[in-house]
């Protein structure tokens, strides 16, 4: 069976992290998670509230299992990368481990699922230009500058690329990202 690769950091949204990685496990992949640091997780809950123009955050539950950083991943190791979203990508993707681990998975086309800030580690590594994807509203901006075509679906597969907007749309992203790493 695949093995798989989620990146992610603190700020990481709680159940886009949590839900693939029980989700994987469940259909019999190895998952591994990496991170800046090989520490446990402070996760946040993004809801969307009456009276919000946009999200809000409280804490989360603390996610224990990183195996990995970034610096000791081996991209070639692994069958599918999964990017969750949060606030966790606005900073992460500053690291330049993670740029190479992200651009093998591009480069070998191998299947890539991001959701909602998540496509925006893709954005600042070019690799969006001439690809349809969605993302968080607030993030459209990023998607569009960087030459992506942005579409407001729940689920957006283009190639081996699988994005979406928020955690509501969880199941679908998952549905066709599995079925990605099926192939």
């Amino acid at each position: 069976m695949a093995k798989v690769l989620i990146v992610a950091g603190d700020a990481v949204e709680a159940l886009e992290i949590f839900y693939p990685y029980y989700r994987l496990k469940e259909e019999g992949f190895e998952v591994h998670v990496a991170a800046p640091s090989k520490k446990e997780l402070n996760t946040v809950v993004h809801d969307f509230e009456e009276g919000w123009e946009t999200y809000t955050e409280k804490r989360g539950y603390v996610f224990r299992w990183v195996d990995l950083t970034f610096a000791e991943v081996k991209p070639e190791d692994y069958d599918g990368l999964y990017i969750p979203g949060g606030r966790a990508p606005e900073y992460i993707r500053t690291y330049p481990e993670l740029e190479k681990i992200v651009k093998h998975f591009f480069e070998a086309n191998k299947p890539v699922a991001a959701i909602c800030h998540g496509p925006q580690i893709l954005a600042a590594y070019g690799l969006l230009k001439g690809k349809r994807a969605t993302c968080y509203l607030a993030v459209k901006p990023d998607l569009i500058s960087c030459g992506a075509e942005y579409k407001d679906e729940e689920v957006v597969v283009d190639g081996n690329l699988v994005t979406s907007r928020a955690w509501p749309d969880l199941p679908a992203l998952m549905r066709e990202f599995i079925r990605l790493l099926k192939k």
